[in-house]
C-alpha cells in the first residue's frame, strides 16, 4: 500500500491542509489559472491574496503568483474557515491510553469536520485540547445524538480498531426516549431496507432487500414515554431514528423523522433523546475484553418540562 504523502504545511487548528493534484492533462498556464477554475466557489482576488501571502505551496515551497502550472504535480494551502457558532457544551472522557480515547459526545457537537461545522467538532476540539494532532475516529455519531466516539490515538493501531465496526465486531446498545404504544409488541428485531441519497437530509427505507437490522426493547414506561434499548447489528445513515418511527414510536427531539423540521444549527433546545450508552469488543492488540458506559443521561426521561421548555421558573 502507498504510503501517504506528508502534507508540506503544518496542521491549523488542528486540521491538515487541502491538498489539490493538477491533472496530467492540464491546458492552464499558471497554477493561479488553474485554482480558479477548480475552486468556482472561492473568490479569484482571495487566490491571488493566498498566492501573495505565500500560503499556496507545492513540495519546494510557496509559489508565487505567476507559478507556471506542472502537470501531474500537487498544492496544498488551508482553506478558509466558515463562520460558526460554538457549542457550549463539554466533551466527556471516559477513557484515555496509548491506544485509544473513548468520549461522552453531547448532542449538537459534529464528529468530525463536514459543511459548516470544522473547528467545532469533536475530533478538531480534541486535537487541540488534548494535544493529539494524529487522533482519528474509528466510527463515528449523528451531530444531534450524544454518546460514547472511539477514537484512535496510535496511528500503528488505527486499521485494527476501525476495521472492528467495519466487520460490525463491536457491541453498541443505545437507549432512546419515545412515545409508548401498549399495542406495540416488543422486544423486536425490525429489519429494512435503508437508502440516504447525497444532499437529501432525510434516509428513506424503501422496498428490497434489507440491508438494516435492529433490535429494540422496551425497558420502562411511564406517564405516555417508553425507555428503549436499541441494539444495532448494522450501521446505516439514521437507521435507529428511522426505525423508532417506523414502529410509530419516533425518538423525541427528532427534527427529520417522520417530518423534516427547519431548526437552525444554534438552536441547543429539544435535544433528540439517543444516547450511545455502551461500546463492547474484544481489544484488537490486548486480546482483552472492553466494555465502556456512558454517564450521560437522556434529559426527557427525568425532566420532561426542562426538555421541552415547558417548565416553569
Amino acid at each position: 500500500m502507498r504510503r501517504r504523502q506528508q502534507p508540506p504545511l503544518p496542521k491549523r487548528h488542528g486540521l491538515d491542509p487541502a491538498r489539490l493534484r493538477l491533472p496530467e492533462d492540464g491546458h492552464w498556464a499558471t497554477v493561479r489559472d488553474h485554482l480558479v477554475e477548480r475552486l468556482p466557489r472561492v473568490d479569484p482576488a482571495r487566490i491571488d491574496e493566498m498566492l501573495r501571502a505565500g500560503e499556496i505551496v507545492d513540495l519546494d515551497g510557496p509559489l508565487a503568483p505567476d507559478a507556471p502550472y506542472v502537470a501531474g504535480g500537487a498544492v496544498w494551502f488551508h482553506r478558509d474557515l466558515p463562520v460558526e457558532q460554538e457549542v457550549p457544551f463539554e466533551i466527556g472522557i471516559v477513557h484515555r491510553d496509548d491506544d485509544i480515547l473513548v468520549i461522552d459526545k453531547p448532542h449538537f457537537l459534529a464528529t468530525i469536520p463536514r459543511g459548516q461545522h470544522i473547528l467545532q467538532t469533536a475530533l478538531v476540539r480534541l486535537r487541540r485540547e488534548l494535544d493529539l494532532p494524529d487522533l482519528i475516529p474509528a466510527h463515528r455519531l449523528d451531530r444531534v445524538t450524544a454518546g460514547l466516539i472511539l477514537f484512535v490515538v496510535n496511528p500503528a493501531v488505527r486499521g485494527a480498531y476501525q476495521t472492528m465496526f467495519g466487520h460490525r465486531t463491536v457491541r453498541k446498545e443505545y437507549e432512546a426516549i419515545a412515545p409508548y404504544d401498549p399495542a406495540l409488541e416488543l422486544p423486536r428485531v425490525v429489519r429494512s431496507r435503508i437508502i440516504k441519497e447525497k444532499h437529501v437530509l432525510a434516509a428513506q427505507e424503501v422496498p428490497g432487500v434489507p440491508n438494516a437490522e435492529t433490535h429494540v426493547e422496551l425497558v420502562e414506561h411511564r406517564d405516555g414515554l417508553g425507555r428503549y434499548r436499541l441494539r444495532p447489528h448494522t450501521g446505516r445513515t439514521h437507521q435507529l431514528r428511522l426505525h423508532m418511527n417506523s414502529l410509530g414510536v419516533p425518538i423525541l427531539g427528532d427534527d427529520f423523522y417522520p417530518v423534516v423540521t427547519d431548526k437552525s444549527v444554534d438552536d441547543y433546545t429539544r435535544p433528540l433523546q439517543l444516547l450511545a450508552a455502551t461500546l463492547e469488543f474484544t481489544d484488537p492488540i490486548s486480546r482483552l475484553p472492553r466494555r465502556f458506559q456512558s454517564r450521560r443521561t437522556l434529559q426527557a426521561w427525568h425532566d420532561l418540562p426542562g426538555w421541552s421548555g415547558s417548565a416553569v421558573e
